[in-house]
């Protein structure tokens, strides 16, 4: 009887997440003749059939399912014992989902982290929260970041082993590029320009002030879905209330980079996450008579079952540091 190794664990938790051995093959970086001799050397020693195989397709049967289980848990320990055992030397893999927006927040954080570890490699899968989680459950990343609706909405996904570390808040803002003509015509009308020229070399973004006439006459560029959700959700998916200042959204585009690039033209205003304005350059628009504010709550979601030593540490190194 062949004896169970990791290896064959790890091809088939690969092949689990696939409909077919070519797909798996293209994931694992393995032929499909290697992954069918795994599979088969696995069935041996487990003395039973794992899955249901269909022409190209193989779909895991009752005993494959507890298998998944199993080989989750095997492979989590194992993990485990290896990160904690070679401590800084350890040849950790820290696979990290969540959507781009929030991912673009940590992804800096992350890296400063994992300095102390010379042998780390990061991997940043961007996705939506959902499907972040589903990944999380899946096994294939250490951590999930998302907002609090996902938390305190108890994602389909969610897992009674989870951890949820609150890693802070995030302000939307209204921003501008320097080049945009309403930022010229509030700066014309400032006293004291020197100071605003002051902030924006100290702090690389400054303050302006409108009111909401002037802010409004301008075009707006949003997603038309959720940054973080994905859900459609046409002028509410940035976090403006247009309800009660309603704007006019001359472009939509749900490519964050894209978005960033039509304000950094000048040609639209946008509401985004507080960072964004230091980051690129933009300048915050305060606008007196608006009386709402959104924030979101950052959360980062990790499995606490079997977590190595260095997941913990990474816990609370970005729950405490600032940037």
């Amino acid at each position: 009887m062949e004896i169970m190794n990791l290896s064959d664990l790890r091809i088939f938790n690969g092949v689990a997440r696939h409909p077919t051995l070519a797909a798996a093959a293209a994931e694992l970086h393995l032929t499909p003749s290697a992954i069918s001799k795994a599979l088969r050397r696995l069935e041996a020693d487990m003395n039973t059939k794992l899955f249901d195989r269909s022409g190209k397709q193989l779909l895991l049967n009752a005993n494959g399912r507890r298998m998944l289980d199993f080989s989750r848990e095997i492979l989590s320990l194992a993990s485990q014992a290896k990160a904690d055992i070679k401590g800084e030397h350890a040849l950790i893999e820290c696979r990290v989902a969540g959507p781009a927006v929030l991912l673009w927040r940590y992804a800096s954080q992350l890296n400063g982290f994992l300095q102390n570890y010379k042998e780390s490699t990061l991997s940043i899968k961007t996705m939506f929260e959902d499907d972040a989680l589903a990944a999380l459950m899946r096994g294939e990343v250490n951590y999930a970041i998302v907002t609090s609706e996902v938390i305190h909405g108890r994602s389909k996904y969610w897992q009674a082993s989870w951890c949820a570390t609150a890693l802070g808040s995030m302000e939307m803002q209204l921003v501008a590029a320097p080049s945009h003509p309403l930022v010229a015509k509030l700066r014309a009308n400032v006293a004291d320009r020197d100071r605003i020229e002051d902030e924006m070399n100290n702090t690389g973004s400054a303050l302006l002030y409108s009111e909401s006439a002037a802010v409004l006459s301008y075009d707006f560029v949003s997603p038309s879905h959720s940054l973080f959700c994905g859900e459609q959700r046409g002028s509410r998916s940035d976090g403006w209330r247009d309800d009660q200042l309603p704007r006019r959204i001359r472009y939509w585009i749900d490519d964050l980079h894209l978005l960033l690039q039509m304000v950094r033209s000048g040609k639209a205003l946008a509401y985004l996450p507080d960072f964004a304005v230091s980051d690129q350059g933009f300048l915050r628009l305060v606008v007196s008579d608006c009386t709402f504010l959104c924030n979101e709550q950052v959360w980062l979601i990790a499995d606490g079952k079997n977590a190595p030593f260095w997941q913990l540490e990474l816990s609370h190194y970005l729950r405490t540091c600032h940037d």
